[in-house]
C-alpha cells in the first residue's frame, strides 16, 4: 500500500472549505495536506500496524483517565495546524485547557490547533524519510513532543522544541517528560 502525494497547487489553491469538501465527498479516502499545500492520500494500515496503534492506545487512555489532564485522539482526527498543513497523526494529545478555549464549532470541524504531543508509528510501507519530514512539520506548527517508532527496526526517534531529534536502538520504555507526566510507555507492546 503506498502513501501518494498529489501537488495541485500549480493548479489550485484548496481552501480548508474545499479540503473539508473533499474529505467529507471521499470518506472512504484518508486525505492529508502538507504545509505546502500538497495532497496527501493516505492507505488503510495492515493488521500489524493497527493491532499496535490500538495497544499503544489502551495505554494513553489508562493514563488519561487518571489524570484527566487533557484530550487523546485517534488517527481520524484531521487537525487543521497554524503552519497551514492538516495532519492526522496515529494518536494525538492536547492539554485540557487548550482544547476547551477552542469553540464547539472548531471543535466538531478540523480543530484548529497542534497537539501538545503527538506519535507516529511507521508502517512497513512507510518512508522514513518522508515521516521525519511530518514530524518537523509537526514541530514546526507547535506540537512539544512527538515520538516516531519504527517497530521494524525496533528504534525511537523522540522530537522536542527547540532540539535535535534523539533517536534510541530498541528501548524498553518512553518517558512522557513534562508534557505528559507520569506517563510511561512500555515498549514491549510494540516489538
Amino acid at each position: 500500500m503506498l502513501t501518494y502525494t498529489i501537488d495541485l497547487t500549480p493548479f489550485i489553491q484548496l481552501s480548508d472549505r474545499q479540503f473539508a469538501q473533499l474529505c467529507d465527498n471521499h470518506p472512504d479516502i484518508k486525505f492529508e495536506r502538507n504545509a505546502r499545500g500538497e495532497l496527501i492520500v493516505m492507505p488503510p494500515t495492515g493488521g500489524e500496524t493497527g493491532n499496535r496503534n490500538i495497544e499503544l492506545s489502551a495505554d494513553f487512555v489508562v493514563w488519561n483517565r487518571r489524570t484527566k489532564l487533557g484530550y487523546l485522539f485517534d488517527s481520524s482526527t484531521c487537525f487543521k495546524l497554524p503552519n497551514g498543513g492538516n495532519r492526522s497523526p496515529d494518536l494525538s494529545w492536547i492539554r485540557r485547557d487548550r482544547w476547551e478555549a477552542l469553540s464547539p464549532g472548531d471543535r466538531e470541524t478540523f480543530p484548529p490547533i497542534a497537539p501538545d504531543f503527538v506519535l507516529e508509528l511507521k508502517s512497513p510501507s512507510d518512508d522514513i524519510k518522508t515521516l521525519r519530514e511530518k514530524m518537523a512539520e509537526y514541530l514546526d506548527a507547535g506540537v512539544t513532543l512527538g515520538w516516531l517508532i519504527d517497530r521494524q527496526a525496533q528504534t525511537v526517534e523522540i522530537y522536542r522544541q527547540g532540539r535535535e531529534a534523539e533517536w534510541r536502538d530498541r528501548p524498553v520504555t518512553l518517558d512522557g517528560e513534562t508534557v505528559l507526566p507520569g506517563f510511561e510507555l512500555d515498549l514491549n507492546i510494540v516489538w
